[in-house]
């Protein structure tokens, strides 16, 4: 369990006791209902992406670059998936860390992306050359 999860759990349970040490029952009822409404906010945000992303190929980007450069490192890679609109086609093996991704468009570039932990370490654009041929920049 990372770090951010231990202190999300700590700040939730700290609302909750401030809470009841304020307002008592009425107060926890209170938090607690703030609490439930910021999950289901996280939940409907994270169901709209998959769901945009299940109308789409896999590993399908309708621009490459555009995805390319708007890309930042620790973004998690529901974001990523958010931003190209579709699931990457994993190149690693299965379970295997860090995950490799690729989103490729219809002229031939991709983009391919390397997660650990769910996380965005680097990504490289890879450009078809004149000949057709699959050419490298970044």
């Amino acid at each position: 369990m990372s770090w951010q999860r231990i202190l999300v759990a700590l700040v939730a349970a700290a609302l909750l006791f401030w809470g009841h040490r304020q307002y008592g029952w009425p107060g926890v009822a209170a938090v607690a209902g703030g609490l439930l409404m910021w999950l289901l906010l996280h939940f409907t945000r994270l169901m709209a992406v998959m769901r945009r992303a299940a109308q789409r190929p896999i590993g399908h980007v309708d621009s490459a670059v555009m995805l390319n450069a708007r890309l930042q490192a620790g973004m998690p890679l529901v974001g990523v998936t958010g931003l190209a609109h579709a699931l990457g086609e994993q190149v690693s093996a299965e379970g295997e860390q860090p995950e490799i991704y690729r989103w490729t468009d219809p002229g031939g570039a991709s983009v391919q992306a390397r997660f650990a932990q769910g996380k965005l370490l680097d990504w490289g654009l890879k450009r078809p050359g004149p000949d057709g041929e699959p050419g490298s920049a970044k």
